[in-house]
C-alpha cells in the first residue's frame, strides 16, 4: 500500500480542479518530531484566493437548491468513509502536528461525528407559521443559507476543526473557501479529496493553502460577495478579523483563546479529579483552547492532589507520536516550546516549584516534558496567559466565593471544569462561572451534539449541537395578508 503522504493532494482545490498556485510558489510542511520536510504544497497568492471565492460564488445558487436529503447523504457518506480511513488520517495528523497516533485516532472519530450529526440536521431546518395578533396577516418564517463562507482553521486540530465548520455549511447549503493553517494543511487537503470522492459538487468546497494568510484572507473578507467568516484561533488574530469583517457587516463566528480553570473542591473524588486533570490538561499535548490552564485546588486536598497529579504526569512517555508506547508528542514548533518554557521559567523565578518536568530536553524535535508547578504566585504569567503546552500550575483556595471570583478573573470565558460531590454546589457554581461551557466531574466537554463556544474574549457563536447549523442560516420573514372567507 502507498504511504499516506503519497496519497495527499499537493495543490489548491478551486472550482473542482486541483491546480498549482498561480505564481507557482510552494511551501514546506514539517514534522515537529524531527524538523524534516513532509511535503511541499502549493502556496496560494491573493489572486488564488479570489479565484476560490469566484468558484464559491458561482456554485452558491445551485448548491442552495440541492435537496436537504441529498446534502445530508453526502455528509453521511463522508462520515462512513472517514471512519473507514481512520488509520490513514490519524497517521497524517501525527506526522504534521505531533499528537500521538492514539490521540489522532480519537480526533478522527470526533471529527467524523460532526459529519454524521449534521447529516441528520440537514433535513431538520424548520421555519414557522403564525397568525398575527391583529388577525388578517399571516407570519411565515423561513430559513435560507447565509451564502459563501470563508473558513480559517487552526493547526492544533487539523481535521476536527474543519469538519466542525464544513459539516453545518454543507447541511445548510453554503459554499466555502477553506484556508487551513500552514503548519498542518495536509489533513484538510486529504479531507477535501474525500468529500470530492463522496459526491460533493465542484465549487462547493474550495481549499487554498498559503503561508501568507493575512494577504490572502483580508481581500476576501472585504469582498462584498462573501457573506460569512468563521475562524478558530487566537484572540489577537480574531480581533483583527472582526475589525476587517465590519466593513461588509459579515456574519461572524469566532472560537478564540481560553484560560480554563480546573476547580477541585475539598469534597471531590480525588481519583476522579486526577483522571479528569490528565484529560483536561494533556489532551492534544495541552495545545487546545479547552485545555485546563489553572488548577485551583482547595487547601485541604491540594497537597494530596498535586502529588498524585505529578506522579501521573511524570509517568508519561515523551517521544515521536508515531511510535508505540509514546504518550506525549512534540509541540508544534520550536517557538511554541520556547514560549511554554518561558512561562515556566517566569513562574519558577517568582517562587514556584516544579514537582516534575520544567526542563527543555536535548535532541531534535520540539519536545517538552509534562510539568506540574506548585506554590505558584498570583503574579506569574502562567496563570494569566494561555499556556498551550503540557504545563499545569496549581494554586489553592479556601472558600467557594473566593474560587469563583478567581476563576472569573480573566478576559477569557471558554470552558471551566469543576469537581465536587455537592449537587447544590454544582448548580450555583455553574451559574456563577462566566464561561460558555462548564464540565462537572469530567475533563472533556467537547461533543458534536453540544454547542461549543465561549463568552467574553473567547469569542461568539456556537459550533455543534442544534445551534451549530443556525450559524449558517439566515432568517427570512414573509408577511401575507389573507382576506376573509368568501360568502
Amino acid at each position: 500500500m502507498p504511504d499516506v503522504l503519497e496519497t495527499v493532494p499537493r495543490r489548491l482545490l478551486i472550482g473542482g480542479e486541483w491546480r498549482d498556485a498561480g505564481r507557482g510558489a510552494t511551501l514546506d510542511v514539517h514534522n515537529p518530531a524531527d524538523g524534516s520536510v513532509l511535503a511541499s504544497i502549493a502556496d496560494a497568492s491573493p489572486e488564488d484566493g479570489r479565484a476560490a471565492l469566484d468558484a464559491a460564488v458561482a456554485a452558491q445558487a445551485g448548491w442552495a437548491r440541492v435537496a436537504p436529503r441529498e446534502r445530508g447523504e453526502i455528509l453521511r457518506r463522508a462520515f462512513e468513509l472517514l471512519v473507514e480511513r481512520t488509520d490513514d488520517f490519524a497517521r497524517l495528523m501525527t506526522l504534521e502536528m505531533g499528537k500521538t497516533l492514539a490521540e489522532a485516532r480519537g480526533e478522527v472519530a470526533y471529527g467524523a461525528e460532526f459529519f454524521r450529526w449534521f447529516s441528520e440536521e440537514a433535513v431538520r431546518v424548520h421555519g414557522r407559521y403564525a397568525t398575527a395578533p391583529t388577525g388578517p396577516t399571516r407570519l411565515v418564517t423561513m430559513k435560507a443559507p447565509v451564502g459563501p463562507t470563508l473558513m480559517i482553521t487552526p493547526w492544533n486540530f487539523p481535521l476536527a476543526m474543519g469538519t466542525r465548520k464544513i459539516g453545518p455549511a454543507i447541511a445548510a447549503g453554503c459554499t466555502m473557501v477553506v484556508k487551513p493553517a500552514h503548519e498542518t494543511p495536509l489533513s484538510m487537503l486529504a479531507l477535501a479529496a474525500l468529500l470530492e470522492e463522496v459526491g460533493l459538487p465542484p465549487g462547493v468546497l474550495n481549499v487554498v493553502t498559503t503561508s501568507h494568510s493575512g494577504a490572502l484572507c483580508e481581500p476576501l473578507i472585504r469582498d462584498p460577495r462573501l457573506r460569512k467568516l468563521t475562524f478558530t484561533g487566537s484572540t489577537a488574530v480574531g480581533k483583527v478579523l472582526v475589525e476587517q469583517s465590519a466593513e461588509q457587516l459579515l456574519r461572524v463566528s469566532m472560537e478564540l483563546g481560553g484560560n480554563a480553570p480546573f476547580i477541585v473542591f475539598d469534597d471531590a473524588d480525588l481519583d476522579a479529579a486526577v483522571d479528569g486533570a490528565m484529560l483536561a490538561k494533556m489532551r492534544n499535548i495541552g495545545e487546545a483552547c479547552t485545555s485546563a490552564n489553572r488548577f485551583l485546588v482547595h487547601e485541604a486536598v491540594a497537597e494530596d492532589f498535586s502529588r498524585r497529579f505529578a506522579e501521573r504526569m511524570a509517568a508519561l512517555t515523551v517521544g515521536d507520536g508515531t511510535r508505540d508506547g509514546v504518550d506525549v508528542g512534540p509541540l508544534i514548533t520550536e517557538k511554541a516550546r520556547a514560549d511554554v518554557h518561558a512561562l515556566v521559567e517566569d513562574a519558577v523565578g517568582a517562587g514556584a516549584r516544579a514537582l516534575t518536568g520544567g526542563t527543555v530536553p536535548e535532541g531534535p524535535g520540539s519536545f517538552y516534558p509534562p510539568t506540574v508547578l506548585v506554590d505558584v504566585p498570583d503574579s506569574a504569567r502562567v496563570l494569566r496567559e494561555e499556556i498551550f503546552g503540557p504545563v499545569a500550575p496549581v494554586t489553592t483556595f479556601s472558600t467557594e466565593a473566593e474560587v469563583v471570583e478567581r476563576a472569573n478573573a480573566t478576559e477569557y470565558g471558554l470552558v471551566a471544569y469543576v469537581f465536587t460531590r455537592d449537587q447544590s454546589r454544582v448548580v450555583r457554581v455553574s451559574e456563577a462561572l462566566e464561561f460558555g461551557m462548564v464540565g462537572i466531574n469530567t475533563g472533556i466537554v467537547s461533543n458534536p451534539a453540544a454547542p461549543f463556544g465561549g463568552v467574553k474574549q473567547s469569542g461568539f457563536g456556537r459550533e455543534g449541537g442544534f445551534e451549530g447549523i443556525e450559524e449558517y442560516l439566515e432568517t427570512k420573514y414573509v408577511g401575507m395578508t389573507v382576506s376573509p372567507l368568501e360568502d
